[in-house]
């Protein structure tokens, strides 16, 4: 168990936390949500004692054993993989350190041989003489090979660094796991892996993400970060966010019985409740979601953007036609074409393949061979992964966005702010300087030009990358309302399967093309073993 008294932080004027008084049990796994800025990373730093709070205390029940996903991926470069993983379990490697050295002193005296007893004696109590062998057999279950366990980290590619960094703050099975977005730069398999270990992990787990079909699997409460304050809810995500939807659509409506309400929450809770025990991740320990109190289901204060896309003329039956289309990253040519209707998840393990990809066919990068053509009714939107060159004028948004005006009607002011309103750049926000924004708010910037384009095709390049819960969740419903084509490229489980309806995957020889929901592209067995052969 791990509890905050009277916790309190407080940056210059702005209060982050006030007096929060919380508890953190065993067996569940809590995922920490709040609005861009409310703190979720703070308060985790808080309750791993890397910071500490202006005022109030942290508490651990004594003898328990605190691990932490590291966030900084060049903290151990100068230590080997498997040496990083062992650090995990901090209590042993130090003792394991202590006795290496011991072991190594030229003038090794009784008293050294008396210490080493000691050590050795704690060292076969936490079964240390099996650590390193634990440690191989987790690095190889997150896909880190036998080979790599030797290499010195600052060698390693990023992917492969996080699922070490994974792995070591598994290793030991800590009594507390704190987490923050351990899913990043993970791929769709290892993903499934963590997911299935923190499904069956019987101590307490804190993590923040922004997957939401991550904290939908995982998480048996959702820990909301609101008004200075965190409040527990018993449920996923998903529970959640519908939950507090429904509690906020009732709020407005005042001529509304209380017994009606009542019994719609009912309705609801048991609705959920009934799909939760039929999904592949319920467990025994989970607590059930019909246990709730519907007092506890609440309104959210926070604030949602608003993303439609509309086009403005329906696309032809000539969408886009690609034609033995090679370039430097890949061997093999594509060569597929796009149906009216067709929303594809563009997926690879290398994420520099769809990034080209994407700028060719926008007409980025002519380093290729091959063709492709657009249909003559084709109007195209695109949101690059790396959208820096888009905010290099010293513009406000009001400006930056007048860029992309068709007529006068567009260009007027209150038609611009209309659009970046609709993206929460109100007020004085839409007057800022394009170029001093946050990783969040470009992408939202570019969604607001998207929309005021009106194309009938657009191209997202990871969009949820930096983006907050509340506009990747209605970024996601958009998409899924929206009429043309669509070619997406995302590592956000859920949007991929609710908005795609085709998955292309491209590996440096060969491509796999298949008209399914990605979910079941992802557990069909003959596609695992073509999957293999492009990478």
């Amino acid at each position: 168990m791990i509890s905050t008294s009277n916790l309190s932080v407080q940056f210059g004027k702005r209060i982050l936390f006030d007096e929060v008084n919380t508890v953190f049990k065993k067996g569940n796994c809590y995922g920490i949500i709040g609005a861009n800025g409310s703190g979720k990373s703070t308060f985790l730093k808080i309750l791993s004692g890397k910071l500490n709070p202006n005022s109030g205390s942290v508490f651990i029940e004594p003898g328990k054993r605190l691990s932490v996903l590291e966030q900084n991926h060049n903290a151990f470069d100068e230590y080997n993989v498997l040496q990083t993983t062992l650090m995990g379990n901090t209590i042993l490697y130090k003792i394991k350190k202590e006795m290496d050295d011991l072991y190594a002193k030229t003038n090794f005296s009784d008293s050294d041989g008396v210490r080493v007893g000691e050590l050795q004696n704690q060292f076969e109590e936490m079964d240390g003489w099996n650590a390193e062998s634990d440690a191989a057999s987790l690095l190889s279950q997150l896909g880190v090979g036998e080979r790599l366990h030797s290499m010195t980290m600052s060698d390693l590619d990023g992917k492969t660094k996080v699922r070490v960094l994974i792995a070591q703050s598994l290793f030991g099975n800590p009594d507390i796991l704190i987490m923050d977005e351990p899913t990043n730069e993970l791929d769709f398999e290892t993903i499934k892996w963590l997911e299935n270990f923190l499904i069956n992990y019987e101590n307490t787990v804190i993590i923040v993400s922004h997957d939401r079909h991550f904290l939908d699997t995982v998480c048996t409460h959702i820990s909301d970060i609101d008004y200075g304050k965190i409040t527990h809810y018993t449920g996923n995500y998903s529970f959640w966010y519908e939950s507090s939807q429904l509690a906020l659509k009732q709020r407005t409506q005042q001529n509304k019985k209380a017994e009606e309400k009542k019994k719609e929450l009912e309705n609801f809770i048991a609705r959920f409740s009934a799909n939760v025990a039929k999904s592949k991740q319920a467990t025994s320990r989970k607590k059930m979601i019909e246990k709730l109190n519907i007092e506890e289901i609440k309104p959210s204060s926070r604030r949602y953007p608003g993303i439609i896309f509309e086009m403005g003329r329906e696309s032809g039956d000539q969408i886009l036609n690609i034609c033995d289309l090679i370039f430097n990253e890949i061997n093999k040519p594509l060569d597929f074409t796009l149906n009216k209707g067709n929303k594809v998840i563009l997926y690879s393990k290398d994420s520099k393949i769809t990034s080209k990809f994407y700028e060719i066919i926008n007409g980025i990068d002519n380093n290729f061979n091959g063709s492709f053509n657009w249909g003559s009714t084709i109007s195209q939107s695109y949101l690059p992964l790396n959208n820096d060159i888009y905010f290099n004028k010293n513009i406000n948004l009001i400006e930056w966005l007048r860029q992309w005006s068709n007529n006068d009607e567009e260009r007027e002011e209150v038609f611009i702010r209309g659009f970046l309103g609709k993206m929460i750049f109100s007020g004085e926000e839409a007057l800022k300087s394009c170029n001093v924004l946050s990783g969040g708010e470009k992408v939202r910037c570019i969604l607001s030009k998207m929309m005021m384009e009106k194309s009938n095709f657009l191209m997202l390049d990871e969009p949820t990358n930096h983006l907050d819960l509340e506009t990747i969740q209605t970024l996601n419903n958009s998409l899924i309302k929206f009429k043309g084509n669509i070619i997406l490229t995302t590592h956000d489980f859920e949007f991929a399967n609710s908005v795609g309806n085709r998955i292309i995957e491209i590996g440096k020889n060969g491509f796999i093309d298949k008209l399914m929901s990605f979910e079941d592209y992802l557990a069909d067995t003959n596609i695992k073993s073509l999957r293999k052969g492009i990478y």
